[in-house]
This record gives structure tokens, sequence and C-alpha cells, in this order.
């Protein structure tokens, strides 16, 4: 019998920690910067026309920066998906009448929520000391900021919550552990 050798999910993702100002990754270093979104459905054709012209002019000037578009919430298809075979299995009246209201509950908050977006700015940094990742992403942040976007750069905390809505982990990402698997490791 041969054992397949297996592998956590930071090592598939090529996590490898948190550096003081960004996330290491096996490729390169990783810094987030989360965006206020503009609510365009009120601006004026004129408006959005400046908005998408400073929108360029910023990626002109910072050619690596990347945009991510994630959502701000956990997905609830799975829950979903198991209230309704528990629905399909259940005899018992009162907890088919319970499940159905989770089931409507779950609907609503789904509504709610689907249009809660995070907006995000990554740039990568490839054989950069410590202290030039730190003036880069001072740099980025003013020049994003002076293209007109409400932005701040995303602490430990926030990029834990993000990887942890990513992966369908949980809500709480800011708990998770740095290391995956350090909890069961007993310390002497």
């Amino acid at each position: 019998m041969i054992m397949k050798n297996k592998k956590s999910t930071q090592n598939l993702f090529g996590l490898r920690t948190f550096g003081k100002y960004s996330l290491q990754t096996d490729k390169a270093e990783l810094a987030f910067f989360s965006v206020q979104p503009t609510n365009i459905s009120v601006l004026s054709a004129e408006n959005i026309d400046v908005k998408i012209y400073h929108l360029m002019m910023l990626l002109s000037m910072i050619p690596e920066l990347e945009i991510i578009c994630l959502d701000s919430c956990e997905c609830f298809d799975g829950n979903k998906v198991h209230i309704k075979n528990r629905l399909k299995s259940e005899e018992n009246p009162n907890v088919r009448k319970l499940l159905k209201q989770d089931a409507a509950f779950l609907d609503d908050i789904q509504v709610e929520m689907s249009t809660a977006r995070q907006f995000l700015f990554c740039i990568r940094f490839r054989d950069k000391k410590e202290e030039q990742i730190f003036q880069q992403i001072n740099r980025t942040a003013k020049v994003i900021s002076e293209h007109g976007f409400d932005v701040r750069r995303m602490g430990k905390s926030d990029v834990k919550r993000m990887l942890a809505i990513y992966l369908e982990a949980s809500m709480h990402g800011e708990e998770i552990s740095d290391i995956e698997g350090e909890n069961y490791l007993e310390t002497a």
C-alpha cells in the first residue's frame, strides 16, 4: 500500500507565514489594501467616467497592482443543501417546520449579503528587504489615495479573515492560527 504525501491547505496554496507587512508565499510576498467601494448607481455618467479614468491612471502608474473582488461574507449554500436533505428525510412535522424556517432565514441572510463585496488591491514583492517593502507599501497607499480611492493597508487579522472567507473556513478568520496545526503541537 502506497501512502500519498498529504499536504495542508497552507502548503497547497504556497502560503508560508505572515511577514511584518505582508503575507509570505513560496513565490512572493503579498501586501493587501482594502478599498472602500463607491456606489456608482448614484453617480452621474461624468463622475463614473472620472472614476474609471482615475483607476486607469492608477494602474498605469503601478502596473503590478492587482485588483481583487471577493464576497465579504460566507456562502450558505452548503447549509442550505443540508437543510434540504434533512427536509426530505425528516418525518416529525415540528422539526420539518423548524427546518423550513431555517431555510427561509438562510435565504433572507443570503439576499441581504449578496451585494456585500470586498474590493482589494494587492502588490507582490520578490527579493526585497523589509525596509524596501515598507517604503513601497507606503508609496502604493499614497498613490492609490491620491487617485481618489479610500484605501487602507490590511493587517494580519484582515488578511486572515479574507483568506478564511475565500477558503470558506470561517467568518472569524482573524482567530485562525498563523501556522496550520500549531494548536495541536505540545509545548514543553
